[in-house]
């Protein structure tokens, strides 16, 4: 037990973790080690907000545009 590998994680107090890395891996069963651990992928829980998604993007692009075409109007009016 005292011979086998350690977790890599860093602990909050900025310590090395001093449990066993779990086989095979490099963090022990609480930093990341067992199976099925981790985020899934796509992890919706982790998004904060929407301002840098591609429908956030498309949305502010199509803004532009009518913004442009209410400019051009409002100049051929005058």
């Amino acid at each position: 037990m005292l011979a086998s590998p350690r977790c890599g994680a860093k602990t909050r107090s900025g310590g090395a973790c001093r449990s066993p890395a779990v086989d095979g891996k490099t963090r022990c069963r609480m930093h990341g080690g067992a199976p099925g651990s981790g985020a899934p992928k796509a992890n919706r829980n982790a998004q904060k907000h929407g301002l840098f998604t591609s429908d956030a993007f498309a949305e502010r692009k199509q803004i532009l545009v009518l913004l442009g075409e209410a400019r051009k109007l409002l100049e051929e009016m005058k």
